[in-house]
């Protein structure tokens, strides 16, 4: 039920912004149909825990910060070796294992060194995620486990 909450807050918070109307009308057509939408999520039973990921909005932000201070680190280093002054192109494939507990804690982290330019997240099963790198250097950092560490810290694990 919590999720149902969450996501029919969300929804509303959204329509309200993009609408800029806030006639009484117009709010209570729009909790109508907010009802209406969320009613047939519910019963279609498609609102869990990773539909609507509650459970990870507080830790969402801190997250987004630093992976985009990792992106940008990233693509300083893949202009490097555009430029010839960093390290030479070595194209890798290596496995990498996630320590996340749940699927959707798997699929952030591949999505994430998928974000990171110079990675590739190629493949995601059996726990294994494959993973092609453009340099030895960037195989090697997803090798030291921070991103993954990161990623199982933001889903809540140790």
């Amino acid at each position: 039920m919590l999720h149902a909450i969450s996501l029919s807050a969300v929804l509303f918070g959204t329509w309200l912004l993009l609408s800029g109307y806030f006639t009484t009308l117009l709010i209570s057509f729009g909790i109508l149909s907010l009802a209406i939408a969320v009613g047939i999520a519910l019963r279609m039973d498609v609102v869990d825990h990773e539909s609507h990921p509650v459970h990870l909005t507080w830790q969402i932000p801190a997250y987004w910060v630093w992976l985009l201070i990792e992106i940008i680190k990233a693509n300083i280093d893949v202009t490097k070796t555009i430029l010839g002054i960093g390290d030479p192109a070595t194209p890798t494939v290596i496995n990498v294992k996630p320590s996340q507990r749940t699927e959707l804690g798997q699929v952030i982290y591949a999505n994430s060194i998928t974000l990171t330019p110079g990675t590739i997240s190629v493949e995601l099963e059996d726990g294994e995620i494959m993973v092609h790198a453009l340099t030895k250097g960037s195989a090697d950092d997803l090798a030291t486990g921070a991103m993954d560490q990161r990623v199982t810290r933001m889903e809540g694990g140790a």
